[in-house]
């Protein structure tokens, strides 16, 4: 008898001819970048060092795109926006030591986004292992445990037969719901040693996958179909998994409103009659969700942000669909169904009973009047019209990237994203300086329409040196530069408990000159000529730089009383 387990792929003549006879002059680098391409990889990512150069000597001899930042926490950020773009996982290729740690804040990023990130650094050589003190350049007790508690996983080889093997249990790790940024390190030695080892020609590129399980789906459908006023909350998950779709489906069989999240933009039609879009920090908001007596949360953790700062209290009986298991159940009590987004609303969508409610549509006017009103009432006619200059400038299929800048505040609650992954920040970990770099791995992974990035004055500063990047790939980001002088929100937080801000007001460069000196088109402008301006750069091939000098309020929060 003959198992399915038992069953062996037997190579080709020419596979096996190729393993007999591997060409010379191939080291553990090679290893690398052939398991990278047998595994799908068209573009990497990264920065080199001393240790790691048996890596990049090794991407001269394959067909793998390299693009190379001047910062490793800015090449990080540009795999993840690769990543997000993609749907693919980003290489990253580092150095030891610092330059593996300088990549830490962006991996932070890419694990509270559910970013595919394919971290790949050297380490010392392999004598120098183990905790020892033995004085080898960029040396670490122990490099990996800087970040077992940023990624998913971390995978260590010590030998070149592991390399294989070793990243693509990487790579499936990274693409397995929910996604995120993995580690995998291999000593200087081990990359510069030459190999005998065969040309590595195949991979398993196929995650697993984590369907919903069946009494738990069929609970949730009950409880919808008898609901009397479901409500859904949708975040980013439903992104990731390419479920918006589904997602809308549901919410017409139901006539269930629906919000989304800052990591959810997109995720359903802005202009839906049930829409209540993404302003999930606004009590009118939070008030209609409590009420809901039947509250689905879709790819959703229920976060500080995504819970109107943890102010949110549930009085009916929420359904959480999650894929991160740590994040189900931990904010509310729930029924909570571990699966994939996309699997778990096609479950429900086969057998939730259809519900008509003729006043769904109705109430969700009426909170979006009420919430209007609130803003209306706040004199920020400059932010509003900021806001729609953007929005009318940039294409509808154009994704944008936004730094944590008062624009982007505005952006999660009030931005219309025009669909699903087009809208991105770094509100997931909330490091500065996310904007630009990641915009420039978007237009990586897509050249053929203009990405923009949006920073506040102090948030560039972090990636100034990237406009030598955009410029020696010639990259289609238009970067918008608000500049108020300094840390616009810090100051704004500060002001307001403390009555005056400390720290928070910085002297910069002339943007526009800085950028010209790189060989990047710059524009100042105005609110008035913000959207002409704006068009015009994104209109036209390659880098640009608007720098809009303003100071720029947030909206009253609704939390703090």
């Amino acid at each position: 008898m003959t198992h399915d387990h038992d069953l062996v792929l037997r190579p080709t003549e020419a596979q096996t001819a190729a393993a007999l006879n591997p060409p010379a002059g191939r080291n553990g680098g090679d290893l690398v970048v052939e398991t990278l391409a047998a595994l799908g990889t068209t573009t990497v990512f990264g920065l080199p060092g001393q240790h790691a150069l048996g890596m990049f000597d090794a991407l001269r001899r394959s067909d793998l795109r390299y693009v190379g930042l001047r910062v490793e926490n800015n090449a990080g950020f540009a795999a993840d926006a690769y990543g997000r773009i993609t749907g693919e996982a980003a290489p990253l290729l580092l150095s030891t030591g610092p330059g593996a740690l300088t990549s830490l804040a962006a991996l932070q990023e890419a694990a509270a986004a559910s970013a595919p990130v394919l971290a790949i650094s050297s380490q010392i050589p392999t004598a120098g292992l183990g905790g020892g003190r033995h004085g080898y350049l960029h040396e670490l007790p122990d490099q990996s445990a800087s970040f077992r508690g940023v990624v998913k996983s971390v995978h260590t080889v010590r030998t070149q037969s592991q390399i294989p093997s070793a990243i693509e249990a990487a790579w499936k790790s990274a693409l397995t719901a929910p996604h995120g940024p993995v580690w995998v390190e291999i000593p200087q030695d081990v990359l510069l040693a030459p190999t005998l080892i065969p040309v590595v020609t195949g991979g398993d590129a196929f995650p697993e996958e984590l369907p919903p399980r069946v009494e738990l789906t069929a609970a949730a459908a009950d409880l919808l179909s008898k609901a009397a006023r479901p409500a859904i909350i949708a975040g980013g998950g439903v992104v990731r998994s390419d479920a918006s779709r589904k997602l809308r489906q549901l919410a017409e069989l139901l006539q269930a409103p629906v919000v989304t999240t800052p990591g959810g933009k997109g995720a359903f039609p802005w202009r839906h009659p049930l829409s209540l879009q993404s302003w999930i920090e606004d009590r009118y908001v939070t008030d209609f969700l409590e009420d809901a007596d039947v509250l689905l949360v879709v790819g959703s953790g229920l976060g500080e942000l995504s819970s109107n700062y943890h102010t949110f209290k549930p009085r009916g009986r929420v359904i959480q669909i999650e894929a991160d298991l740590g994040k189900l159940e931990s904010n509310h009590p729930a029924l909570g169904i571990h699966a994939d987004a996309r699997l778990a609303l096609q479950a429900l969508l086969e057998t939730v009973e259809e519900r008509e409610d003729v006043h769904a549509a109705e109430r969700v006017g009426e909170v979006l009047g009420r919430v209007a009103a609130r803003i209306a009432a706040q004199e920020l006619t400059l932010e509003q019209d900021v806001l729609a200059s953007v929005r009318k400038a940039l294409p509808a299929d154009s994704p944008s990237f936004w730094d944590m800048t008062i624009l982007a505040y505005w952006a999660w609650s009030a931005f219309d994203a025009k669909g699903p992954n087009l809208l991105h920040s770094a509100q997931g970990a909330g490091g500065l300086g996310y904007g630009f770099p990641a915009a420039l791995g978007a237009a990586v992974a897509d050249g053929s329409r203009p990405v923009l990035a949006v920073s506040g004055d102090g948030g560039a500063l972090y990636s100034i040196a990237e406009l030598a990047t955009a410029r020696q790939y010639d990259l289609n980001v238009t970067w918008l530069i608000v500049d108020d002088g300094g840390y616009g929100i810090l100051r704004e937080y500060m002001t307001d408990a403390f009555g005056e801000a400390t720290a928070t007001e910085l002297t910069r460069p002339d943007y526009v000159a800085l950028a010209e000196s790189f060989g990047v088109p710059g524009v100042r402008t105005t609110p008035e000529e913000l959207e002409a301006d704006l068009a015009k750069a994104l209109g036209e091939p390659g880098p640009s730089v608007v720098v809009l000098p303003a100071v720029l309020r947030m909206f009253a929060p609704t939390h703090l009383g």
